[in-house]
């Protein structure tokens, strides 16, 4: 029989700082590792990441849940979409994120 879980970000499994001005907090929900991102005003995935990637851009595909502030994305081809909260965004790999304005944006993110 299946069991009843719960979990919490107030006592994320994991936190993690991967780059500057970024803070990833992680729960695992039976075999789902389910992660609430905070970006800093100012983070901008080429200028906080890349070096550690070691790509030129996110080559990560992103299913995400916008909590707060506003978050972009912009492709390498140029387009470019902002995500802002209640919003649901799915960036597909070759890509920069950057959070805009002067607020954290904090995302709610799922692997598929």
């Amino acid at each position: 029989m299946a069991d009843i879980g719960k979990k919490s970000f107030n006592s994320p499994d994991e936190t993690t700082n991967p780059g500057e001005k970024l803070k990833v907090e992680v729960v695992t929900a039976g075999d789902i590792k389910i992660q609430k991102v905070t970006a800093e005003p100012g983070w901008k995935w080429s200028e906080h990441l890349k070096s550690v990637a070691g790509t030129e851009s996110c080559e990560k595909h992103h299913l995400l849940y916008v909590i707060s502030g506003r978050l972009g994305a912009r492709m390498n081809d140029g387009k470019e979409e902002e995500f802002g909260p209640g919003e649901i965004g799915i960036v597909p790999p070759g890509h920069d994120g950057f959070t805009v304005g002067n607020e954290p944006a904090v995302w709610i993110e799922i692997p598929h």
